[in-house]
């Protein structure tokens, strides 16, 4: 005979399980809806051409082939600066850093740092990289602005994932005669891979997102060629979404919601490779 007190806690299990069901689903629904709407309304605009070509017509016509290289451009120079900065921090403030009153106040810092807007660091950007380092409206001042952007990220990821791993695999590593480093490098960096690969992969997509800070530091209106040098303005699909809805009368809507689903797809394309890294480094983990 089953005593209350079980039924009871059953009753409220279930009860508490179909409100997270529900709350999934009041959260999930609305998003496929929105997607699913912008894939529709979008996807008559999407050809070779507009892939493949240049904008003309005052951008009324033709391609969006420039934004989609610049924002490629944008997103490898921010995983250029960011990735190995990001990583090596997070290593350092998990693995070698002392619990001090100083640590604390850093990763204090850190969590401040990756809630502040994205305009915020488009003006640092400009000022520091464009004007005071005289780099210009260029790819490389873009970088280096949206790098700082999503450093703060990558750090916090870094750290957790490596604090995640079982301190025995440390302990076991040291005695059998290895370095800090030699643990580092050959046990608890590839064990936290997939959690660092998730948060330099939502650095990243931040990146790819944004438009306040490239607007300030490397986002140009329209150039119908590609750019040639890291010192040359781009196009990128943030900064095009935003002009071709709000500055151009006339222009159809098909373009601006294929210029969407274009982004959408870059996007779910990194998180896609992601999701494969993750998932072979995941069946390689010890824990």
């Amino acid at each position: 005979m089953r005593a209350p007190g079980m039924d009871k806690s059953k009753t409220i299990q279930a009860v508490g399980f179909n409100l997270l069901r529900l709350v999934t689903a009041i959260t999930v629904i609305p998003i496929i809806g929105l997607v699913v709407y912008i894939v529709v309304k979008g996807a008559p605009a999407i050809s070779w051409e507009f892939i493949s070509a240049a904008p003309s017509n005052g951008m009324r016509e033709g391609g969006i082939l420039p934004a989609i290289v610049g924002t490629l451009y944008l997103t490898l120079g921010t995983a250029l600066f960011s990735v190995p900065l990001g990583v090596l921090a997070g290593i350092y403030l998990a693995e070698y850093a002392k619990e001090t009153f100083l640590t604390r106040i850093i990763r204090v810092a850190i969590i401040n740092l990756a809630g502040i807007p994205s305009v915020v660091y488009g003006l640092f950007g400009l000022g520091l990289f464009v004007l005071f380092l005289k780099l210009g409206t260029s790819i490389l001042a873009a970088s280096l602005t949206l790098s700082i952007m999503t450093l703060p990220t990558i750090i916090s990821t870094t750290e957790q994932a490596l604090r995640s791993v079982p301190n025995s695999f440390r302990v076991v590593s040291t005695s059998l005669g290895a370095s800090r480093w030699q643990t580092v490098r050959r046990i608890t960096l590839p064990q936290a891979l997939p959690g660092i690969i998730t948060g330099i992969i939502l650095g990243l997509e931040r990146a790819a997102g944004e438009t306040a800070p490239i607007l300030f530091t490397g986002a140009a209106f329209f150039l119908p060629q590609l750019p040639h040098s890291p010192l040359d303005a781009t196009m990128a699909l943030p900064y095009h979404i935003f002009v071709i809805s709000t500055q151009i009368p006339g222009m159809p809507i098909q373009i601006q919601y294929g210029t969407v689903v274009v982004l959408l797809v870059f996007v779910l394309g990194m998180n896609l490779i992601a999701t494969l890294i993750r998932s072979s480094a995941r069946k390689k983990r010890q824990w």
